[in-house]
């Protein structure tokens, strides 16, 4: 086994041991399961770059040198077939995506098998840790094996086999692989989504360019970033645009629309089938979060009157990218829904069985202005697979189907993860990221107490000395936790109590509330404080500790404390004001953003507080 980084820049010697150059590159013929390496590349005298036939020059290789079988003069240069790659220019460092883990990875190394005295094979790209450290040098490599087998933590090679690699830099549509395994263009449609969203964003436009309208259609419906679909699909020309929405079902269709800019939106909607167009613009009709905006048009719908035998009829009938069909829907003489068959009775009954003797009439529907989450709620409520949407006069207009209500149930849980200021990326590529910001909103407390103490020392000039600013300001990370409390107290109600609903409590209400909690908690914080002052003073523990100022700088503290707390809890109705105008507006909000606002405010809170009670008429002086 050899690795490229092991041949790179290796001198290229001749038969008669004249150096001819050292190697740049190897060239690898595609169309193989391990594919053969076909040329050397190397640089020659004068950095002129060169290319000759493996096959037929190279004699012998190893980790130090490469020695052809011919005089310099006898050398036949040659050219790169358009079945070729070069490992180093076109895979070497560059992203690919691992077809068979379904993720897009970085090539670090390419290791190689020599199946005869001088033919090469690659064997696959190595994407660990180990191929960085061999390629910076190998004694590095040796060294972080050597460490790894000491502290009992194997350093495993990461490697891609070539049949699992898809080359996403370089047009490789006419190079078939000779091999069963799934390609990129071969995936599910969310799959392929999941991977174009890692790449970088250069690359995301040329790995979608290679799908066809189906295979982007799909991919697009399953983007979980809708602005990130919508620039890709602002970066196609306007003839494929419309035609890969016209492959997609009218939900999605509508949804990616609503992304785009209204110029854009306009000429690919004129360009669609007039079908298609019209039930797009029918949804986008529709309001925001509303169950005409997520339903679609496509489901099987037929007169009460008919039988089984009907039924399989129309069905069969249908389009083969028709809507998946969960139900079949009966409509009376005026076009009203009336009863719904499931396919399980269908497919269990006579062909001539009437259809309103197998239908269930007890129907739970939706009105399309109703809230997406509410429907989402009520399919899962009643375990669904789809609810129809019903106007006020009867008639069906469409159906929310199982996936779009999960669609809507994350998206709510996503927000309210970001609103409660809890993360939700558990990939493994920001683990460690992840693992930074969790310690930083756990602990940023702890920067702005230093900031306080900072703040109090600057605005209280030489009235408090270093040591009786940070026995000050020890009250103040009771009061910074509490600030980020008040927080979760806010986001908490926020997320119970739906402004809308008769039963949820007034703004009012909760002011008062909100009020009452913030002198129940700066009282306490205020007694605690005078409970440690009188300690401190006791016999038992007189309090002589810094010239027998711990008492007073304490009592300011603690004064100052209870004002911020009882501060950080009057705001909370500002706060749940500023949460539901945002999501009036589809803004998302942060909670760990508020909590940093609240406690900020805490801080200045605190400083202010604690200065006056520190100046010549407070407290501080007057002891």
């Amino acid at each position: 086994m050899i690795y490229l980084s092991q041949l790179l820049g290796n001198p290229v010697l001749d038969s008669d041991g004249e150096k001819v150059g050292t190697v740049s590159d190897l060239g690898i013929a595609t169309g193989e399961v391990f594919p053969r390496v076909t040329s050397l590349a190397f640089t020659g005298t004068g950095r002129t770059p060169l290319m000759i036939s493996w096959r037929k020059y190279v004699n012998t290789y190893d980790e130090k040198e490469v020695r052809l079988k011919a005089t310099s003069t006898d050398l036949r240069f040659s050219y790169l077939q358009p079945d070729e790659v070069l490992l180093a220019r076109d895979i070497l460092n560059k992203q690919i995506v691992d077809t068979h883990g379904m993720r897009v990875v970085r090539v670090n190394d390419l290791k190689l098998s020599d199946t005869s005295s001088t033919q090469l094979r690659l064997l696959g790209a190595e994407v660990g840790m180990r191929g960085i450290l061999r390629t910076l040098h190998p004694a590095l490599e040796r060294l972080a094996l050597k460490l790894a087998h000491t502290f009992g933590h194997p350093l495993p090679e990461r490697i891609i086999a070539w049949s699992y690699m898809d080359l996403v830099e370089r047009d490789l549509s006419n190079v078939k692989l000779s091999v069963s395994h799934k390609t990129l263009d071969e995936l599910h449609p969310a799959d392929i989504a999941d991977i174009i969203e890692r790449l970088d964003p250069r690359l995301r436009g040329q790995v979608f360019a290679q799908l066809d309208d189906e295979q982007r259609a799909g991919a697009l419906a399953e983007f979980d970033d809708d602005a990130m679909a919508a620039e890709l699909m602002g970066g196609m020309n306007e003839s494929d645009a419309s035609r890969t929405l016209s492959e997609m079902d009218p939900d999605d269709a509508a949804e990616l629309v609503s992304e785009l800019d209204y110029d854009k939106a306009e000429k690919l909607l004129r360009l669609m089938g007039v079908k298609e167009q019209n039930a797009v613009r029918q949804l986008l009709g529709y309001r925001e979060d509303t169950a005409g905006r997520i339903m679609t048009s496509e489901f099987a719908a037929i007169s009460h009157d008919g039988t089984a035998a009907d039924a399989i009829a129309l069905l069969k009938g249908l389009d083969e990218d028709f809507e998946t069909v969960r139900y079949l829907y009966l409509t009376d003489d005026d076009g009203r829904l009336c009863g719904v068959v499931t396919l399980n009775h269908l497919i269990t009954a006579n062909p001539d069985d009437p259809l309103i003797e197998i239908s269930t009439e007890e129907l739970v529907t939706a009105n399309p202005e109703d809230d997406q989450e509410d429907v989402a709620e009520g399919i899962a409520k009643y375990n669904l697979l789809a609810m129809p949407v019903v106007a006020d006069d009867g008639h069906i207009l469409g159906i929310v189907t199982v996936d779009d209500a999960l669609d809507v149930l994350e998206e709510e849980h996503a927000e309210d993860l970001q609103i409660a200021g809890a993360g939700s990326d558990g990939s493994e590529g920001s683990e460690r990221a992840g693992a930074l910001a969790w310690l930083l909103r756990r602990n940023v407390w702890v920067f702005l107490w230093a900031l306080g103490i900072l703040a109090l020392t600057f605005v209280s000039g030489e009235r408090l000395r270093p040591q009786e600013t940070l026995v000050c300001c020890l009250p103040l990370a009771v009061a910074l936790v509490l600030a980020g409390d008040s927080i979760s107290y806010v986001t908490n109600f926020f997320l119970e109590n739906d402004p809308d609903d008769e039963d949820s409590p007034s703004l009012v209400g909760f002011a008062f509330k909100s009020l009452g909690v913030g002198v129940a908690s700066g009282m306490l914080v205020a007694l605690i404080s005078v409970a440690l002052v009188n300690l401190l003073a006791s016999p038992v523990m007189p309090a002589h500790g810094l010239d027998g100022l711990l008492g007073p700088a304490l009592t300011t503290g603690g004064i100052g404390a209870a004002v911020s707390t009882f501060v950080s809890f009057a705001l909370a109705p500002t706060y749940l004001v500023v949460l539901r105008h945002r999501d009036d507006k589809n803004r998302e909000t942060s909670g760990f953003a508020l909590s940093i606002l609240a406690m900020i405010v805490a801080v200045v809170t605190f400083v202010v507080a604690s200065a006056l009670l520190s100046g010549p008429c407070g407290l501080w002086w007057a002891s």
